[in-house]
């Protein structure tokens, strides 16, 4: 079986339990963009994968024909073509909620930092400077999440704490939240943070039309997938003060290009996607990848998001 997730390493927890299982590891760690002939060359022989953020498209899935079962050490799973590999009878899982504290957690580092200007104020400090701008503070402020998995869950009871009232646009209903159209979320939010899916319909969902719908004042936090904002319209958004700014944990392309329209602007802050790296939850990802892994070689799967692989 092969293992691309860059924290997984042979001898480690996850891979005395695999080998326990009667399996074979071989490791091709992802730490940045993969040509697909590169990937195509390390599925050659491969059985089963626990896998990064790889882009497993129906072209690569055609030519790893011993590939039965993919696992994804993370909760998104949109870099892989689900209806291509259950096409080919490759079963197709994800970990839901694996990771959803450290993204909750993460969240409320971005919304903190953004709305005391933290990162500013450290960059104006390094360049020589002394800023001295009033920043705000999340007590009395609206919290608007779009979606409600388990990271958007996670995030609600520290926003509570916080004393910030929670406005969310899901089918789903949930404790201490009140919920609201989009227009009404992006019109009536202090700060929006973004927790669902990349799908055909979330996919440019804050575009241009979203950000003039949204307070002068707004912050935009994301730590779901970069494709759901429309980056350009977001940097004229907050270049003309439509928003006041955006810290992004996750962009279009990763890692960002050189000549991304997010660098350099001011207001918007760029992490190297994080937030669901920590730790605790990377042990649980990695645990919990290579238990589903077996299961599934099992035929008793637990989190299949292709139901026919």
């Amino acid at each position: 079986m092969l293992i691309t997730t860059d924290y997984l390493r042979p001898g480690d927890e996850v891979d005395a339990y695999l080998r326990k299982a009667g399996l074979e590891t071989v490791y091709s760690p992802m730490t940045g963009r993969r040509d697909p002939e590169q990937l195509v060359g390390v599925l050659d022989g491969i059985d089963a994968a626990l896998v990064a953020n790889e882009p497993l498209t129906a072209d690569v899935l055609a030519r790893a024909p011993k590939l039965r079962v993919i696992v994804r050490t993370g909760v998104g799973y949109d870099s892989i073509d689900v209806g291509a590999a259950a096409r080919h009878g490759i079963s197709v899982s994800n970990l839901p909620g694996v990771n959803a504290n450290a993204v909750a957690e993460y969240t409320f580092g971005l919304l903190l930092g953004g709305a005391r200007r933290l990162v500013q104020s450290a960059s104006g400090v390094a360049a020589g400077k002394w800023p001295r701008e009033d920043g705000h503070e999340l007590r009395g402020s609206t919290l608007g999440l779009i979606g409600y998995g388990a990271s958007a869950r996670a995030v609600v009871p520290l926003a509570r704490a916080f004393g910030m009232t929670v406005v969310c646009t899901s089918g789903l209903r949930g404790p201490g939240v009140r919920f609201v159209e989009l227009p009404e979320l992006l019109s009536t939010s202090d700060y929006v943070s973004v927790h669902t899916a990349l799908t055909d319909r979330t996919r440019g969902l804050l575009d241009a039309l979203a950000f003039k719908q949204m307070k002068p004042t707004a912050l935009l936090v994301n730590t779901a997938r970069g494709a759901i904002v429309d980056e350009h319209a977001l940097v004229a958004a907050v270049l003309s003060g439509e928003i006041s700014g955006a810290a992004l944990d996750v962009v279009r392309e990763e890692p960002l290009p050189a000549d991304s329209p997010l660098r350099g602007v001011d207001g918007i802050v760029v992490c190297s996607h994080l937030a669901g790296q920590t730790a605790e939850a990377r042990l649980a990802a990695g645990l919990r990848g290579a238990e589903e892994l077996v299961a599934t070689l099992e035929g008793r799967a637990r989190h299949v998001v292709n139901g026919e692989g």
